[in-house]
This record gives C-alpha cells, structure tokens and sequence, in this order.
C-alpha cells in the first residue's frame, strides 16, 4: 500500500469496531473519534498491531473537563503511524461519578507516566496501572489542578473592578 489515508483508517475501524465508533470529525486533516471504555483497549491494541494501520507510537494521553456535559471528562489518546506519517486522536468520555479507564500501559509501556500525569492532574484512574500516583504535585494535594470546578479570580477582589479600568 502506498499510502494510508484517514478514509482508509475509518472504514477499517468502523468494520472492525461496528457500533464501537461514534463523531468522527477531521479537524485540521486530524482523524478524530470516540469510542467507549470497554472497547479502548482493544482498539488501541488493534491499531497498533494491523499490518496495514501500524499506528505503533503512542505520542500523548491526556484528559479535557468539559463542566457543562453530562459526560464532563474525556480521555483523549492521540497515537501515531511512522510508517505512513499519519496520526489520529481517540477520545473517551467518562462521567464525574466514575472516572475509571483501563490502563493502556499493557499496549504500551511508555503510557505509564502518561497515565500518572493524567491521573495527577485530572484525577482519572487507569485501571491495572503498574503504579498509580502523583507525578508532578505533592503528594497530599486533595485537588485536582485542571479541573474547571474553581472559579478562575476571586470575585471579591477590588483591584478588578470595572471603575479602576475607565469602564
């Protein structure tokens, strides 16, 4: 094969993963799609061993909250083919109730620290992770820094207010 395309790729995605792939956009050129905790897994081991795909470099995982949905966290894998010069984004959404994916350190090893940062910063757990803990912040922090659940000034502040500004 000459070249892999993010037509290709889906179609063989939505062949293997049927009722697994859900919004699929292509921002930027950037395959882009969501599938649910049960099947991550599978489909990164999948895309990663297909001798046509060969997505085999996983370059990031990470996590964005979005407050005002109902499923606020979403797991987001971005992974890369060398071969074919290709990379697609993987997105899983997860309620605030249960914030638990499987690790994806049995795919790759080096989603390990990934995994911690993701953990350190979001508070998403990643089931059957090797050694689950804080990475960057103190160890005793009983907040999750990136989560928007804090407003971002003090309201009460005086050196805010419209009137020091002309307004």
């Amino acid at each position: 094969m000459d070249k892999l395309t993010n037509e290709l790729v889906l179609e063989k995605l939505q062949t293997k993963f049927a009722g697994h792939i859900a919004n699929v956009s292509e921002p930027k050129g950037l395959l882009t799609i969501e599938t649910d905790r049960e099947t991550i897994i599978d489909l990164l081991s999948w895309i990663k061993t297909d001798e046509t795909l060969q997505f085999i470099y996983l370059t990031d995982i990470t996590a964005v909250h979005y407050p005002n949905l109902e499923q606020s966290f979403a797991v987001v894998y971005h992974v890369h083919s060398l071969v074919y010069h290709l990379r697609i984004r993987i997105k899983v959404f997860l309620a605030k109730e249960d914030l638990t994916i499987p690790s994806a350190t049995t795919v790759w090893l080096g989603a390990n620290w990934m995994e911690r940062e993701t953990y350190d910063f979001y508070g998403i757990n990643f089931a059957g992770h090797p050694d689950l803990r804080r990475i960057l912040n103190m160890d005793d922090l009983d907040v999750f820094p990136m989560r928007k659940e804090y407003p971002l000034e003090d309201p009460n502040r005086v050196d805010k207010k419209d009137f020091y500004f002309g307004r």
